[in-house]
């Protein structure tokens, strides 16, 4: 996925991720869990967009 762009901040206990180019989010425990939790959410966000 080229040109992906996303940002993680802290939320209480969590880490929230968030892809700037379709609003797709996840969270996790840390920023590295929060991040591979995005991918995973965009992954599925894009079976859906393209079946």
């Amino acid at each position: 996925m080229n040109n992906i762009h996303d940002t993680i901040w802290r939320e209480g206990e969590h880490y929230v991720s968030l892809c700037l180019n379709n609003d797709v989010s996840s969270f996790g425990e840390s920023r590295e869990e929060a991040l591979e939790n995005l991918k995973e959410a965009l992954e599925l966000y894009y079976e859906d967009v393209f079946e």
